[in-house]
């Protein structure tokens, strides 16, 4: 049986944007006769050649359903299956396999966890304590379980230049604090969360925490274990994969002892009209056929991100948000959103007299793609005291005539809708 494929930049020894741009098929392209500037990676990154190639390979040449085939095939499909599962595993320094659980993407992995965990621990009068900067996935679903099981949910305040202070979250957890879930890194305001601190302060009062790394797995190197968290979300295709895949990462005892999400095929040991007995973790909470091929162009994604220089890629990332927020604040009648210290590269903003929908149309007619609204985070624009914001969010393939196009872009904008 053939080793999984391997997908690197090729003749890539050290970062270099230019080189890394060159992998992304898509950024080559025109939009309305101008030069693409993707500046959207914070809603879905895009993809290198090398996990488009995979997928392809995956569909095209090796593809079969998983587990218990007696095939070549299947067993091909199966190996290249779990070695994805073995990359995320490494990747965040996760102490066993059985602690990743793939799910279709980071909204379920947290719908998972209230759902199993919440329902199974928290009862009424219990608190679960969230952010005023957290995406509506980390919202809703414990919305949800405080609706059906009477728990109580407590919100850390936002200061006024984004970020969110060790002392704030001292302030709220307390003694009835069951589950902390935060963003690692706002996708609004580019916050960096200070998630061991808070880890610490919730384990102090014997509470789980959930983090939520959908845009700090992208900006940062996540060691699970030096950050001592309970479960960590994250999605595939704001990680240069592929849609439809997301990781789960719980501790092996959590997951031993939280029931099933959803039963079906794959995710028991047994089945009778009288009794089912289940699968131990992750296959438990795998139930139905896995998202395969996704899985493997996740692991292709992380092949790829292996192969650069992570810390020269944050060293990057920095100094490219730096450019974009002085030559930002340069702009007449634009106010920056979000400029806590130490934050990563997302940046929003709003324009005087532009609504931020009609800021974004324009500056797609000069190609540059931003994301424009409340980015799924309503209560934080309410506590900024904003209905909507424009948000440019920078990538490993962004350089600064990204930044330079978009400044360009906004200037032309002032003097058509202004």
């Amino acid at each position: 049986m053939s080793e999984p494929a391997v997908a690197t930049p090729a003749g890539l020894t050290a970062f270099d944007p230019l080189k890394v741009r060159a992998d992304f098929p898509i950024l080559s392209r025109q939009v309305h006769g101008r030069d693409l500037a993707y500046l959207d990676s914070a809603a879905s990154a895009q993809k290198p050649k090398q996990v488009i190639d995979a997928i392809t390979r995956a569909y095209g040449e090796e593809y079969a359903n998983v587990h218990r085939g007696a095939y070549y095939l299947s067993e091909l499909a199966t190996t290249n299956y779990e070695a994805a599962r073995e990359k995320v595993r490494a990747f965040i320094n996760a102490r066993e396999l059985s602690e990743v659980v793939f799910t279709k993407g980071a909204t379920e992995a947290i719908n998972l966890v209230a759902a199993t965990y919440g329902r199974a621990t928290l009862k009424a009068g219990d608190e679960v304590v969230l952010t005023q900067l957290e995406h509506h996935s980390n919202i809703v679903p414990w919305q949800l379980l405080r609706d059906a099981t009477g728990c109580v949910l407590k919100v850390v305040p936002v200061a006024e230049d984004g970020s969110v202070s060790v002392e704030a979250f001292a302030e709220v957890i307390g003694p009835k604090t069951k589950l902390v879930a935060v963003a690692h890194v706002s996708n609004v305001l580019g916050t960096v969360l200070p998630v061991y601190e808070i880890v610490q302060l919730a384990h102090e009062v014997g509470a789980k925490v959930l983090i939520d790394g959908c845009q700090g797995i992208v900006h940062q190197h996540v060691d699970v274990r030096a950050l001592e968290c309970d479960f960590y979300v994250f999605s595939g295709h704001k990680l240069y994969g592929p849609t439809g895949i997301g990781v789960l990462w719980a501790r092996a005892e959590l997951l031993s002892a939280m029931p099933p999400y959803q039963g079906g095929g794959d995710m028991i040991e047994s089945v009778s009209f009288e009794k089912t007995t289940w699968a131990e973790a992750p296959a438990k909470f795998e139930a139905g056929t896995p998202p395969i091929v996704q899985a493997i162009g996740l692991g292709a994604a992380i092949d790829y991100l292996n192969g650069l220089d992570r810390e020269a890629v944050e060293a990057h990332e920095a100094e490219l948000l730096r450019y974009a927020m002085t030559h930002l604040a340069q702009v007449p009648g634009l106010k920056l959103i979000g400029t806590a210290p130490g934050k990563a590269s997302v940046q929003s903003f709003v324009m005087e007299g532009a609504h931020p929908h009609d800021l974004a149309t324009v500056l797609d007619r000069f190609g540059v793609a931003v994301r424009a609204g409340h980015h799924c985070a309503q209560p934080l624009m309410e506590a900024l005291n904003v209905p909507a914001t424009t948000r440019a969010s920078f990538a490993i393939y962004n350089t600064t005539d990204d930044v330079d196009a978009l400044i360009a872009a906004l200037r032309r904008a002032q003097e058509m809708l202004l």
